[in-house]
């Protein structure tokens, strides 16, 4: 991920290939809405089979999203850097634009009433 040699946006598209999983995402949420998370706090809020998890906490390890720690028979995560949780929320900020102008030009197609807003 840190080969000087490669271009900018080669390691960018890298970056955003280790967030293109939902559950990734749903794990990455679910470490910006708190300092920390164990593997089994993560599990009870994804609901994802422990095999799973595993196998997506290593490629957000291998791109240096979060960053893990062992204490005793547990390991908790946490991010590796607090820009993760701003860009999330910088995404989401951008998918609610994204509905809005959708929303708008289908109205202003199809004269059809405006969808209301709805809050995530």
């Amino acid at each position: 991920m840190t080969d000087p040699n490669r271009p900018l946006y080669e390691v960018k598209a890298g970056l955003f290939k280790g967030l293109a999983h939902p559950l990734r995402i749903r794990i990455l949420e679910v470490l910006s809405a708190a300092p920390e998370a164990s593997v089994s706090e993560i599990l009870a809020v994804t609901d994802l089979e422990a095999s799973h998890l595993s196998q997506h906490l290593a490629v957000l390890r291998r791109n240096r999203l979060v960053l893990s720690e062992r204490r005793g028979s547990l390991v908790y995560y946490r991010l590796a850097y607090p820009q993760v949780a701003d860009l999330l929320r910088v995404a989401r900020a951008l998918l609610g634009e994204i509905l809005q102008t959708t929303q708008q030009q289908l109205v202003e197609r199809d004269g059809l009433p405006r969808i209301p807003d709805v809050v995530a």
